[in-house]
């Protein structure tokens, strides 16, 4: 193992740790991936690991033979080889065979019950076998059987699993518990719906207001943006694509070469959430960052894709990186904002120029008004000049 490998894998693993950071992840999450992947780089040093077979099988089993914690050095490894496969540093995840958790059978049914009753997603369906698997192993180490299973029980469970995931992620995995308590409740497993009683703290009693970027912080942001390299350039492009068009992550990951139209200046989406293609006027500055990315900065290459990535093998890039990118200029610029944050903004401006509800509820591609609703901050100082001819 070369130093330039040492520091190969050395930037890898703080880049990676700048990442958990940047999407929120808790502190005590941070603290077991930081211990893990130390002791990762450690075993890397000492056992002369190459980088070409630092995300191997054989990698990965030698280092699970020197690890305390089996389960929590793959899955750690795993993730740190997902993200550098994101960012088009390796051409391929470390992928570990076999690694399903078959569960007792009431699990089984309650997940087939998802993917072909509910149509539930796979990523869905991987994320609440996972949860499963954890409430499964707390039962057995607890010696209760889950036709016994009461409100304290799940209580306990989730006091104990949730400890490493901020509110958000909580949420969701009591969201999981919930639907599977149902579930046991229907098929006559429990007699009691305890899914009723499983409840999280209560974060607010009225609606979060929406965030999105003042003006000042828009001008923070755009004043600190520097385009001295290829993912710069093309990071900058899809910032001014979700800040000028209030674009998704996965609408941007999805714009071909064929839906941009430089002469006349326009973009189409062909499928939103609403299912109906749109054609959106592209702005003097949007097309020109689009133009730039493409003629002095996109890989040559076979696929339509606008955005590749910028190392090889080139390959489209994925929803997340188009998410991460967008965060981590954001955050360069001193701001704890998201990439959501400027779809938000730019639903924010149109209702400052004076569009309607309505007409911003078709520009951000909404099925529903209430939807719309949730994007708009009403503007005191605005609405007091309009209605009453005062200022504050």
């Amino acid at each position: 193992m070369g130093n330039e490998d040492i520091t190969r894998l050395t930037r890898a693993i703080v880049d990676y740790l700048g990442w958990l950071n940047a999407m929120g992840n808790s502190k005590k999450l941070r603290e077991r991936y930081d211990h893990i992947l130390i002791e990762f780089l450690v075993f890397a040093l000492r056992e002369k690991i190459l980088w070409k077979k630092m995300f191997s099988l054989d990698t990965l089993r030698m280092f699970g033979k020197h690890s305390a914690n089996l389960t929590d050095a793959v899955d750690v490894v795993v993730g740190l080889s997902g993200y550098l496969y994101e960012e088009g540093i390796i051409p391929e995840p470390l992928e570990v065979p076999n690694r399903r958790i078959l569960l007792p059978d009431v699990y089984e049914k309650y997940l087939l019950y998802l993917q072909q009753g509910k149509a539930v997603s796979q990523p869905l369906v991987r994320s609440s076998r996972r949860v499963l698997a954890s409430l499964n192993e707390y039962l057995e180490q607890h010696r209760i059987d889950p036709a016994s299973l009461n409100i304290q029980h799940i209580d306990d469970f989730l006091a104990e699993f949730n400890k490493p995931f901020c509110n958000v992620t909580c949420g969701i995995y009591r969201s999981q518990i919930r639907s599977f308590l149902k579930y046991l409740h229907d098929e006559k497993v429990i007699k009691k719906n305890i899914a009723l009683l499983l409840v999280g703290p209560r974060m607010s009693g009225e609606p979060k207001p929406p965030r999105f970027l003042r003006p000042a912080e828009v001008k923070r942001l755009f004043e600190t943006i520097t385009l001295d390299a290829p993912v710069k350039i093309r990071t900058y492009a899809m910032l001014l694509l979700s800040y000028s068009l209030g674009l998704r992550p996965i609408e941007i990951k999805r714009i071909t070469l064929d839906d941009i139209s430089f002469q006349r200046g326009e973009l189409t989406i062909p499928k939103r959430k609403t299912n109906n293609p749109v054609v959106m006027p592209l702005p003097e500055e949007t097309l020109k960052a689009v133009a730039a990315y493409v003629h002095k900065v996109r890989p040559e290459a076979s696929y339509r894709d606008l955005f590749l990535t910028c190392h090889k093998p080139y390959r489209p890039i994925c929803t997340t990186v188009v998410s991460n990118h967008i965060s981590q200029i954001m955050k360069a610029a001193g701001l704890s904002a998201s990439a959501y944050w400027l779809r938000h903004t730019y639903a924010q401006s149109l209702l400052g120029i004076g569009y309607s509800i309505y007409d911003i509820k078709e520009m951000m591609g909404h099925q529903n008004i209430r939807s719309t609703q949730r994007y708009l901050h009403i503007d005191t100082e605005h609405m007091r000049q309009v209605l009453f001819d005062e200022t504050l």
